[in-house]
Protein backbone atom coordinates (compact mmCIF):
# COMPACT_ATOMS: atom_id res chain seq x y z
CA UNK A 1 0.00 0.00 0.00
CA UNK A 2 3.03 2.37 0.87
CA UNK A 3 4.32 1.78 -2.58
CA UNK A 4 1.52 2.61 -4.02
CA UNK A 5 0.68 5.49 -2.62
CA UNK A 6 4.31 6.49 -3.00
CA UNK A 7 4.14 5.47 -6.50
CA UNK A 8 0.68 7.46 -7.22
CA UNK A 9 2.48 10.95 -4.81
CA UNK A 10 5.64 10.74 -7.59
CA UNK A 11 3.27 10.86 -10.67
CA UNK A 12 1.09 13.78 -9.10
CA UNK A 13 4.51 15.69 -8.68
CA UNK A 14 5.43 14.92 -12.07
CA UNK A 15 2.35 15.83 -13.70
CA UNK A 16 2.34 19.23 -11.95
CA UNK A 17 6.23 19.51 -13.37
CA UNK A 18 5.62 18.86 -16.64
CA UNK A 19 2.36 21.29 -16.80
CA UNK A 20 4.00 24.10 -14.92
CA UNK A 21 6.41 23.67 -17.51
CA UNK A 22 4.40 23.77 -20.48
CA UNK A 23 2.18 26.57 -19.00
CA UNK A 24 2.33 29.76 -20.56
CA UNK A 25 3.89 32.46 -18.19
CA UNK A 26 3.62 36.05 -17.67
CA UNK A 27 5.93 37.90 -20.11
CA UNK A 28 8.20 40.54 -18.69
CA UNK A 29 7.71 42.21 -21.26
CA UNK A 30 5.77 42.08 -25.10
CA UNK A 31 9.13 41.61 -26.45
CA UNK A 32 9.75 38.81 -24.45
CA UNK A 33 6.16 37.39 -25.57
CA UNK A 34 7.34 37.40 -28.96
CA UNK A 35 8.89 34.53 -31.37
CA UNK A 36 11.81 35.43 -32.11
CA UNK A 37 11.54 38.24 -34.67
CA UNK A 38 12.67 37.08 -38.71
CA UNK A 39 13.98 39.66 -40.64
CA UNK A 40 10.96 41.09 -43.01
CA UNK A 41 11.99 40.64 -46.62
CA UNK A 42 9.34 41.34 -49.14
CA UNK A 43 7.43 38.79 -51.12
CA UNK A 44 9.20 37.32 -54.13
CA UNK A 45 6.56 38.61 -56.93
CA UNK A 46 4.93 42.19 -56.56
CA UNK A 47 1.60 42.70 -58.64
CA UNK A 48 1.79 46.27 -59.91
CA UNK A 49 -1.94 47.90 -62.01
CA UNK A 50 -0.63 50.92 -64.23
CA UNK A 51 -0.27 52.22 -67.49
CA UNK A 52 2.45 50.93 -70.36
CA UNK A 53 3.44 53.84 -71.94
CA UNK A 54 6.40 52.05 -73.78
CA UNK A 55 7.82 48.79 -74.21
CA UNK A 56 11.48 48.85 -76.60
CA UNK A 57 13.55 46.09 -77.67
CA UNK A 58 17.01 46.03 -76.34
CA UNK A 59 18.72 42.96 -77.38
CA UNK A 60 16.84 39.88 -76.27
CA UNK A 61 15.08 41.45 -74.06
CA UNK A 62 12.93 44.46 -73.78
CA UNK A 63 12.65 48.23 -71.73
CA UNK A 64 9.06 48.79 -69.96
CA UNK A 65 8.08 52.19 -69.49
CA UNK A 66 5.57 51.77 -66.75
CA UNK A 67 3.20 54.20 -65.45
CA UNK A 68 1.54 53.20 -62.11
CA UNK A 69 -1.87 53.08 -60.78
CA UNK A 70 -4.06 52.49 -58.00
CA UNK A 71 -6.74 50.00 -59.02
CA UNK A 72 -9.25 50.42 -56.00
CA UNK A 73 -12.45 48.69 -54.96
CA UNK A 74 -15.42 49.15 -52.86
CA UNK A 75 -15.46 51.41 -49.86
CA UNK A 76 -11.59 52.25 -50.67
CA UNK A 77 -13.00 53.37 -54.12
CA UNK A 78 -15.59 55.18 -53.27
CA UNK A 79 -13.46 57.53 -50.68
CA UNK A 80 -11.24 58.34 -52.85
CA UNK A 81 -13.46 59.46 -56.42
CA UNK A 82 -14.90 61.23 -53.59
CA UNK A 83 -11.77 63.21 -52.47
CA UNK A 84 -11.08 63.55 -56.50
CA UNK A 85 -13.82 65.02 -56.80
CA UNK A 86 -14.65 62.36 -59.78
CA UNK A 87 -18.21 61.49 -57.61
CA UNK A 88 -20.58 63.37 -55.44
CA UNK A 89 -20.69 62.56 -52.47
CA UNK A 90 -22.65 59.22 -51.35
CA UNK A 91 -22.80 58.74 -55.34
CA UNK A 92 -20.69 55.32 -55.84
CA UNK A 93 -18.47 54.51 -58.53
CA UNK A 94 -19.66 52.52 -61.93
CA UNK A 95 -19.10 49.39 -61.81
CA UNK A 96 -17.51 49.54 -58.12
CA UNK A 97 -13.88 50.20 -58.98
CA UNK A 98 -12.06 53.07 -59.54
CA UNK A 99 -8.36 54.04 -60.88
CA UNK A 100 -6.42 57.10 -59.25
CA UNK A 101 -3.02 57.85 -60.95
CA UNK A 102 -1.73 60.58 -59.23
CA UNK A 103 1.22 60.63 -61.23
CA UNK A 104 1.83 60.32 -64.63
CA UNK A 105 5.60 59.67 -63.49
CA UNK A 106 7.15 56.37 -65.47
CA UNK A 107 9.10 53.37 -63.51
CA UNK A 108 11.68 51.55 -65.85
CA UNK A 109 11.41 47.59 -65.69
CA UNK A 110 13.04 44.89 -67.37
CA UNK A 111 10.80 42.43 -69.55
CA UNK A 112 12.32 39.05 -70.78
CA UNK A 113 11.34 38.19 -74.51
CA UNK A 114 9.96 35.20 -73.42
CA UNK A 115 7.66 36.75 -70.68
CA UNK A 116 4.36 35.71 -70.53
CA UNK A 117 1.94 38.47 -71.84
CA UNK A 118 -1.87 38.95 -72.54
CA UNK A 119 -4.44 40.99 -74.08
CA UNK A 120 -8.00 41.73 -74.39
CA UNK A 121 -9.30 40.44 -77.95
CA UNK A 122 -13.24 40.38 -79.19
CA UNK A 123 -12.87 37.58 -81.69
CA UNK A 124 -15.67 35.06 -80.19
CA UNK A 125 -16.72 37.12 -77.08
CA UNK A 126 -14.37 38.83 -74.86
CA UNK A 127 -11.10 37.31 -73.79
CA UNK A 128 -7.62 37.33 -72.25
CA UNK A 129 -5.40 35.88 -75.71
CA UNK A 130 -1.63 35.44 -74.83
CA UNK A 131 0.36 37.08 -77.13
CA UNK A 132 4.44 37.49 -77.67
CA UNK A 133 6.20 40.18 -75.92
CA UNK A 134 7.43 41.79 -79.42
CA UNK A 135 3.76 41.53 -80.57
CA UNK A 136 2.53 43.87 -77.49
CA UNK A 137 5.50 46.03 -77.93
CA UNK A 138 3.57 46.94 -81.48
CA UNK A 139 0.65 46.81 -80.07
CA UNK A 140 1.49 49.68 -77.35
CA UNK A 141 2.93 51.59 -80.35
CA UNK A 142 -0.85 51.24 -82.22
CA UNK A 143 0.03 48.71 -84.41
CA UNK A 144 -1.81 45.60 -84.98
CA UNK A 145 0.96 42.90 -86.62
CA UNK A 146 -1.59 40.40 -86.61
CA UNK A 147 -4.28 41.70 -87.41
CA UNK A 148 -6.19 40.67 -84.27
CA UNK A 149 -10.11 41.83 -83.06
CA UNK A 150 -8.31 44.12 -79.96
CA UNK A 151 -10.57 45.37 -77.33
CA UNK A 152 -8.69 48.54 -77.26
CA UNK A 153 -6.04 50.16 -79.88
CA UNK A 154 -5.75 52.73 -77.94
CA UNK A 155 -3.38 52.40 -74.58
CA UNK A 156 -6.37 53.39 -72.24
CA UNK A 157 -6.50 49.73 -70.79
CA UNK A 158 -4.14 49.15 -67.94
CA UNK A 159 -2.39 45.99 -67.12
CA UNK A 160 -1.38 44.49 -63.84
CA UNK A 161 2.51 43.21 -64.15
CA UNK A 162 4.18 40.44 -61.86
CA UNK A 163 7.82 41.90 -60.97
CA UNK A 164 10.86 40.21 -59.12
CA UNK A 165 12.77 43.18 -58.51
CA UNK A 166 12.88 45.03 -61.60
CA UNK A 167 12.23 42.28 -63.88
CA UNK A 168 8.56 41.77 -65.49
CA UNK A 169 7.40 38.00 -65.16
CA UNK A 170 3.88 38.91 -66.63
CA UNK A 171 1.75 41.43 -68.28
CA UNK A 172 -2.00 40.99 -68.33
CA UNK A 173 -4.24 43.22 -69.79
CA UNK A 174 -7.19 44.21 -67.64
CA UNK A 175 -10.69 44.76 -68.51
CA UNK A 176 -12.85 47.59 -68.20
CA UNK A 177 -16.34 47.85 -68.71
Amino acid sequence: MKTAVATLASLAALVLLVTASSAPSAPSSPAASAAPARLFNPPQVLWHYGYVRSLTPTGSRYLLRFDPALWLGGVTANRAAEEDKVVKPGEGVPNDYYVRNESKRALTFLVPGGAKATVITTSGGLRSTRVPVSELAQIVKGKNPKGRALMARSNHLGFWIAVSVDKVRSLDQQYQP
